[in-house]
This record gives C-alpha cells, sequence and structure tokens, in this order.
C-alpha cells in the first residue's frame, strides 16, 4: 500500500527551497561536551554553506545560546528577551538554545513524571520546579497526558530557559541524540550513532525552521459583509454546533496559557502570551468564502464554545501568499482568522469545484486542524494522503508558507477530492510533531463538519493523543481499518 513508503521515500530527502543562513553562537553556561558540540555543529553549518558569525547583526537569521538543565534562567538573562537590546538590532533572530542532560538525569526525570501522570489525581508537589508559577502543574498534567513524560519536561525547560526552541542534547562525554522541541510541543530525535549523519541531520532541521516564514500579513478588503446578510445565514450557528461536538469527543487540547506556567513582565513583548489548540472552518456559499475560527494568539478562544466574535471570513489568499484575504463583517470583533488560514483556503487551489445548491463550491467543505494524531481509519470511508517526502524527516513550524505548501500539494493528490464521485467523504495527513488536518466533502443532509465527528463516533476515523514525530506507516488491521505503526 502506498502508506507503507512513507520511510524509505523520506530518506536522505531534504527540502529544494532551503536557504544558507547566517548565525551566531552566544553562549551561557556550557559543559565539556556542550563546548565541542557547538564546535562540531558550527562546522557542520560551514560545510553546508551556511554564514558562521561572530557577533550577531542585522543579518543574523538564527542566534544559538545555551542554559543549564534544571535550572531557571531569569528573563533578563534570556536572549528571546534580551538579544535586540544587547547587539543592537532591528529584529529577534531565531532564538535556539542548547541544553545538555545526561541520560541518567533525562531517565529520572521521564520516571518522575511518568509516575506522576499515572496518579489518579495529580498532586502538585510532583510538579513544582524551580521557575514555574504554584499552579503550573494544571498545564503540565494537561500536556503530559496528552504527549507523554517527554512533552511535560519539554514544557517545564522551554519555561525554566526563557526559550521556545530548545535542542536537548543527551550526553556524558558525547552526545548520544539529540531532541527538538518547539512550541507546539514536538520531540523528533536526532540519533549519534553516525555523528557525522547526526550533525546533518540537526543542521537540516535547523534549517528548514529558519528558512520559511509565517505568512500571517491579512489583508483585508474594504467592503464588509452587511450585518443584516450575516445574521441570516445558517453557517455560523452550524460552526458553533461542530465546536461543541468536536468538544464533545475531546478533538480539541487545551490553550496553552504563558502566563499559568510563568510569571515574566515582558512578556508580550518577545511572543503570544497563549497558543492555540486548532481550528476549523466551512464554505459558505452566499459569502464565496470560508467562515473559520479566528486566531488564538491574539486572545484565549475556546474552540469547543465558539461565538459569534470568534469567527472570521476568508476569501482566498494574497497574489504574493504573504496571508489570506479576509472580509470583515459589520458591527463585529472581526479579530484575525486562524494562523492557519492560508493553508485552509489555499488547499483548494489545486482541487475541483461542483455545484451544490445552485452554487458552484470547491469540492472540500469543511476543514479541520488540530493537534492530534489518527491512530486507524477506515479506507472505505477515508484516504489519507501523503506528504512530500522531506516533510516527514524535517518538519516545518505553523502559520508558515512551507506548512501552507506542504498540505496543499498533499491533498492535491487526493483522489477522493479529485474526484467528486468518489465514495470516500473524508480525507486527512498528518504533520509529523504538529497533527492532523482533516478534509470532509459535501453530504447531503449533513451540517457542516458533521461527517468528520460522525466518523470518529464509529471509528472511521480514530483520533488519539500521540502524533507521530517523523516518518510512520498504516498497516492492516484485524478489522479492515489501517493502523499506525512503526511510528517515530
Amino acid at each position: 500500500m502506498e502508506t507503507s513508503s512513507i520511510k524509505s521515500q523520506a530518506e536522505n530527502v531534504i527540502h529544494p527551497w532551503l536557504r544558507s543562513i547566517n548565525l551566531s553562537c552566544v553562549p551561557g553556561q556550557v559543559s565539556p561536551m556542550l563546548e565541542e558540540f557547538i564546535e562540531d555543529l558550527l562546522e557542520h553549518f560551514r560545510q553546508h554553506g551556511h554564514i558562521v558569525q561572530e557577533t550577531p547583526d542585522d543579518s543574523t537569521d538564527l542566534l544559538l545560546t545555551t542554559a543549564p538543565f534544571g535550572q531557571a534562567l531569569n528573563w533578563r538573562n534570556a536572549a528571546l528577551f534580551t538579544s535586540r537590546l544587547r547587539f543592537g538590532l532591528k529584529h529577534t533572530p531565531t532564538i535556539l538554545t542548547l541544553i545538555q542532560v545526561t541520560p541518567e538525569e533525562l531517565e529520572s526525570q521521564l520516571k518522575h513524571f511518568e509516575r506522576a501522570l499515572s496518579k489518579p489525581e495529580p498532586d502538585p508537589e510532583d510538579y513544582r520546579f524551580p521557575g514555574l508559577v504554584e499552579n503550573a502543574y494544571l498545564t503540565l498534567v494537561e500536556q503530559g497526558r496528552r504527549g507523554g513524560p517527554i512533552l511535560a519536561l519539554e514544557r517545564v525547560l522551554q519555561i525554566q530557559a526563557k526559550s521556545i526552541r530548545i535542542l536537548l542534547v543527551v550526553g556524558n562525554e558525547h552526545p548520544l541524540y539529540a531532541y527538538h522541541f518547539d512550541m507546539v510541543g514536538a520531540y523528533p530525535r536526532s540519533d549519534a550513532n553516525d555523528p557525522g549523519a547526526f550533525y546533518d541531520d540537526i543542521v537540516h532541521r535547523i534549517a528548514t525552521v529558519v528558512s520559511t516564514h509565517e505568512v500571517t500579513e491579512h489583508q483585508v478588503l474594504d467592503e464588509r459583509i452587511p450585518r443584516s446578510q450575516w445574521d441570516h445565514l445558517e453557517t455560523p450557528q452550524a460552526m458553533r454546533l461542530a465546536g461543541q461536538e468536536l468538544g464533545k469527543r475531546n478533538f480539541f487540547t487545551e490553550m496553552v496559557l504563558v502566563d499559568r506556567l510563568v510569571h515574566v513582565p515582558a512578556i508580550n513583548d518577545a511572543l503570544a502570551s497563549q497558543y492555540s489548540e486548532g481550528c476549523f472552518s466551512t464554505w459558505e456559499p452566499q459569502l464565496d468564502g470560508l467562515v473559520a475560527t479566528v486566531t488564538g494568539s491574539s486572545r484565549p478562544v475556546d474552540k469547543t464554545n465558539v461565538t459569534d466574535a470568534d469567527l472570521a471570513v476568508i476569501i482566498g489568499v494574497r497574489p504574493d501568499g504573504k496571508g489570506a484575504i479576509v472580509r470583515h463583517i459589520e458591527d463585529h470583533r472581526n479579530d484575525p482568522p486562524s494562523s492557519e488560514a492560508v493553508e485552509m483556503s489555499d488547499m483548494d487551489a489545486l482541487l475541483p469545484r461542483i455545484r451544490w445548491d445552485g452554487f458552484n463550491v470547491p469540492v472540500a467543505r469543511s476543514k479541520l486542524h488540530g493537534h492530534r494524531g489518527i491512530s486507524a481509519y477506515d479506507p472505505k470511508f477515508v484516504e489519507f494522503v501523503l506528504l512530500d517526502p522531506a516533510y516527514y524527516h524535517y518538519p516545518v513550524s505553523c502559520a508558515t508558507e512551507a506548512q501552507a505548501h506542504a498540505i496543499k500539494s498533499a491533498f492535491s493528490r487526493s483522489q477522493a477530492l479529485q474526484d467528486p464521485d468518489d465514495p470516500r467523504q473524508i480525507a486527512f495527513t498528518i504533520l509529523p510533531g504538529h497533527g492532523v488536518v482533516i478534509v470532509e466533502k459535501w453530504v447531503p443532509g449533513k451540517a457542516p463538519l458533521q461527517v468528520i465527528w460522525e466518523a470518529m463516533d464509529r471509528g472511521a476515523l480514530e483520533v488519539s493523543a500521540p502524533i507521530p514525530q517523523g516518518p510512520f506507516s498504516y498497516s492492516p488491521g484485524k478489522d479492515g481499518r489501517l493502523v499506525v505503526t512503526d511510528a517515530d
């Protein structure tokens, strides 16, 4: 089956759009092993054509720094908050913090979280770490239950190091492997069995992150949607219902609120105070556009209980691809759409349109994006579509043009979507380290996203907490469904 070929396809494939980046290393506390690791890593950056600068300047794309394991940095000493002032920069480069941990320390911490998470009722004492606020355990428990002990530890290290992107280097005298941590909670691993391949893999992963950029510069059209028209549409109420139904099925993970983990006065100047737990949208024929949930980075948005103010209208994508084209609504809050607005809209460009109730509409009716995996699916009703091979080894960040391209390309190959008469009503893909994107077709008598939540109910689409961190496969199970296997 095509799904079994993911691993072989992805071997040694890098993205064709990687560019040369400028980077500088400004280490803090370092150990002998970490010092040697940095020297080798910088040399491999040079070998791949990247520019290593002695001192950061306005051309610097990436700033490497270090932090001690298990200790809380004062935010006044953290590069995320101080690099611009310290080096006179006009922008904040991507910050990557290197942390060394011994295998013994790591195993001890993971076992600690495993024991803590196994308790029926959380014990706050199990989650008290330097640098975290008193009630941080509430978020750590939720994150640990979603992604296991490694994700709980990841959140602790991010707060202590005051850094979103962390490379956790595991070893004593020499590195054994390294984890890559990011905002969404990814934790893919680079293994050092072959030292050369180890450093190459790290360089390619970092260059992948830095080579792409966000597509959130949305363009707002002058003409607003009349309030009278908006109030007579059925779609806003259907979106509210869909959020409730998906919430009943625990699809959305809990929003991470930074102030529930740490108190930092300058937090809003460096990053959003929270990040969203997913988004969804559906096509409104009368507006010839998508009605979508708004971004959760500007304010908390409960996707299980969306209100009128939590909805935006996406008409298309800017010609330069830097963001979506948005149409505001009269007498409406009009917050920006979800950061995935471009990917939700742009995927329709390579798919057919159909006639529905007198309107010319995209074959894809509704789209659902969340930080979940799919552990099994029924191929009679659901199609799994592959990303381009490189995305399984070198994942990209959310809200970027690379992720939008990956999703657009994957769904353009969907047989179920390219052929409106194909009986499969759902197609999905998995973004390693990130989550799932699910698309449904138009089905008579069904409300927006109803086809998806009913597929969840009958097991045709089994949602799971674990998300593959790299290449994976689906193999035939005993009940006729395809079951995820070999997930990294």
